[in-house]
């Protein structure tokens, strides 16, 4: 019987053939934490009775949701991270270099077949590459950086095959949102997300980025893509015979098997306050906005900012709409200057902040107020999470967002 890729992934790294539900423990090729989590993990860590990480170099501390510090606590978690990586001679740090999900695979910690965990929900992102990866909390960390293992149970595996071209203002975001909406945000509870079809195929990695990041909306504990020649270029590597393996077998089992034809896609918001709340931006029209936000680890890369400034060259941003744009690493930022994306932004209008976590998270700017609409391209409209919770959050693509930030409601593209 075939295998699907989690179950590839997982026999890879114990050395022998699971099947879902199995509890096994796995050896973890990489564990991330963030500004937020770290005073946690560190008083978890010493309260178990390490004294040492199993291995430093796989361990990676970056500093992206407090950064700069927008409240007096926040300067707490920078110096008990800076305490933490001395102590246990952490060398892999990033204190202003971007967001941690965006670091991960851009800085190359993460490769194909890896197994990765985190101290945040969208951990799922490096799914993009091939890796099986998950948010944990701060016990489940500690726990790691004393011994490297971590016990799971195998996911079952919903597969989701996409075939045809894309219309010309459907992006990777109006896929995953057209996908949590179908799903449900429970949908897909523990279970492992496959993207397949030439419509995939066809995708950057930025793309898939944008949609394994966003699987943690409809429950899943991963989200994976087959490596290919794009993961190749984009993390450096010559694929091996294991990675280039990584393909969930024709006959693997699968729980479900959802198709779509891309063709049929339009471009889509999800509603306040639930992701799962979404809606064709064709039935939303005519609302007045208030703020607009591109970026995040979900919609903050080259391409994002790219397809923004093409619809907003020559543009103005509508009178009193504020447009913020995060780019999602300082790398991601300087390709942006000297390309010129960042100019056009900014003669539009655009508010360009240092690359962060920002808004996303009601941090560093931006925050809103009692009856304001934003547009946001991020990954998450819960109440209270950009200011009161009485803001009204829509989630949409980057090019969804831009023309709205033109026009100062809601337009379709």
């Amino acid at each position: 019987m075939g295998l699907t890729i989690i179950e590839k992934i997982v026999r890879n790294n114990i050395g022998k053939e699971v099947r879902p539900g199995e509890i096994v423990t796995v050896n973890v090729d990489r564990v991330m934490i963030h500004d937020i989590f770290i005073p946690f993990v560190a008083s978890k860590f010493e309260e178990m009775g390490f004294t040492k990480i199993w291995d430093p170099d796989k361990a990676v501390l970056i500093y992206d949701h407090l950064v700069p510090a927008s409240q007096v606590d926040d300067t707490r978690h920078f110096r008990i991270g800076n305490e933490f990586v001395e102590k246990y001679d952490m060398k892999n740090i990033h204190r202003s270099d971007g967001i941690c999900h965006q670091l991960m695979t851009e800085a190359g910690y993460v490769k194909p077949g890896n197994i990765v965990f985190g101290t945040d929900s969208h951990t799922t992102t490096y799914g993009c590459v091939g890796a099986f990866s998950s948010g944990i909390g701060y016990t489940e960390m500690a726990s790691i950086l004393g011994t490297g293992t971590l016990w799971i149970r195998v996911p079952e595996t919903i597969k989701v095959n996409i075939t045809g071209k894309l219309p010309e203002n459907v992006m990777a975001k109006d896929i995953i949102l057209k996908l949590i909406g179908d799903l449900g945000a429970d949908g897909a509870t523990y279970k492992a997300l496959e993207f397949t079809g030439d419509t995939v195929e066809n995708m950057t990695v930025a793309s898939r980025m944008c949609m394994s990041n966003m699987a943690i909306e409809a429950g899943a504990k991963c989200a994976l893509f087959s490596p290919d020649e794009k993961t190749a270029e984009y993390c450096g590597i010559t694929l091996t015979e294991k990675e280039q393996d990584l393909v969930g077998d024709a006959d693997a089992q699968y729980c479900r098997v959802i198709e779509y034809k891309a063709e049929e896609f339009v471009p889509v918001m999800a509603c306040p306050s639930n992701v799962d709340n979404v809606k064709p931006v064709t039935e939303l029209v005519g609302k007045n906005i208030d703020q607009v936000f591109i970026g995040s680890c979900t919609n903050g890369r080259l391409e994002d900012l790219m397809a923004a400034a093409e619809i907003l060259k020559g543009k103005q941003v509508a009178p009193f709409v504020k447009l913020i744009v995060t780019p999602a690493s300082r790398k991601i930022y300087q390709e942006a200057t000297k390309n010129g994306t960042l100019a056009v932004l900014a003669e539009a209008g655009a508010i360009i902040t240092h690359p962060s976590c920002g808004l996303c998270c009601g941090r560093t700017g931006g925050i809103l107020t009692d009856g304001e609409t934003v547009i946001a391209t991020n990954n998450r409209n819960f109440l209270g999470r950009m200011g009161t919770s009485k803001v009204n959050i829509y989630l949409a693509s980057p090019k969804t967002a831009a023309v709205c930030a033109i026009e100062g409601k809601i337009v379709a593209p």
